[in-house]
């Protein structure tokens, strides 16, 4: 199976589940090849043949993308080291959660989420601690019976009823069938990360220092918040009280078509409005629905709002649909 298969398949997953789906992401380097959305819940997909293949800088500029954009990193592969990944099993790379086709099929279309997470020196699957405790003490089972028939200690016992430790598979079959009782917890892929993601984001303060970038600069005057990318399709994400804007930067080419056509399709996904700061002569104030704007016309803006009233007055213009 090769990338290009992969990705199709995963097009095919998400179109059954109902979600809209960018245009692929061609460019290099390239910190996603998907983006995708069903109603509140976005995704951005990473396609690697072997999983391992993806690095720390990649995984960072993911997950910044998912705090600034409000969506779920997610990787997709077929193979880890040198055998093929498992279905419905979770595996983690940099805290992104990777899976195989068929698990994202399962998790997406048939709504029936994985149970095992991939983890240094097995499977795993995580505990009902509730369930494992009240099951426990309904058949009169102490924590010492109940160590003594897995061979694991009473501490073991009280962890897992604490929800703070995982069990292999056998641990967790075994418990069941002694207890006659459900108690592997599911894993919801998307909704564990977004909770970790909210977590992060009230304990991290607004950019605070001016970026690198002279055009990014003018826009962080101006009174946005700038996040700059190093593999996006788009330079930077600007946002203020109101607007998200996909923000591009280059002199009008060939090369910047193909790139503002790209954003157009993602900003769509994103729910954001899609702009490219144009160091020169434009030939058009448009390409699909991203907005362009010479540089001698952001010189003369004097805050957020002016540049929302020329995206506006733009975007009404060519009739573009946000």
């Amino acid at each position: 199976m090769t990338k290009e298969i992969l990705i199709h398949q995963i097009i095919d997953v998400l179109q059954q589940a109902g979600f809209i789906v960018s245009k692929r992401c061609n460019i290099r380097p390239r910190s996603f090849d998907l983006a995708a959305r069903k109603d509140e819940t976005l995704i951005f997909c990473k396609v690697l043949y072997n999983i391992d293949g993806l690095n720390e800088e990649t995984a960072r500029e993911m997950k910044s993308l998912a705090r600034c954009l409000g969506g779920t990193p997610v990787l997709i592969g077929a193979k880890t080291r040198d055998q093929m990944l498992e279905d419905s099993v979770v595996y983690m790379r940099y805290e992104i959660p990777a899976v195989s086709v068929q698990t994202l099929y399962d998790y997406l279309v048939e709504e029936v989420p994985p149970l095992v997470s991939a983890a240094p020196g097995g499977l795993y699957v995580s505990i009902d601690g509730e369930v494992l405790k009240e099951a426990r003490q309904r058949t009169d089972m102490s924590l010492g019976a109940l160590a003594t028939e897995l061979g694991v200690s009473r501490r073991t016992i009280s962890k897992y009823e604490e929800g703070g430790m995982d069990a292999s598979i056998d641990v967790v079959l075994h418990l069941e069938e002694l207890l006659d009782v459900a108690l592997a917890k599911s894993i919801d892929i998307l909704r564990s990360f977004e909770e970790k993601i909210n977590v992060e984001v009230k304990q991290e303060k607004a950019p605070e220092t001016q970026p690198d970038d002279g055009i990014l600069s003018m826009l962080y005057a101006l009174g946005y918040q700038v996040m700059s990318t190093s593999q996006a399709p788009f330079k930077a994400i600007s946002k203020d009280t109101s607007d998200t804007l996909l923000t591009g930067i280059s002199t009008y080419s060939s090369a910047m078509i193909k790139r503002a056509d790209l954003m157009s399709s993602i900003s769509c996904v994103t729910r954001t409005k899609s702009v490219f700061i144009i160091d020169g002569q434009i030939k058009s104030e448009t390409v699909e629905n991203t907005i362009l704007i010479q540089k001698s016309e952001l010189d003369k803006l004097a805050g957020t709002e002016e540049l929302a009233e020329l995206i506006d007055e733009r975007t009404k213009k060519h009739n573009i649909k946000i």
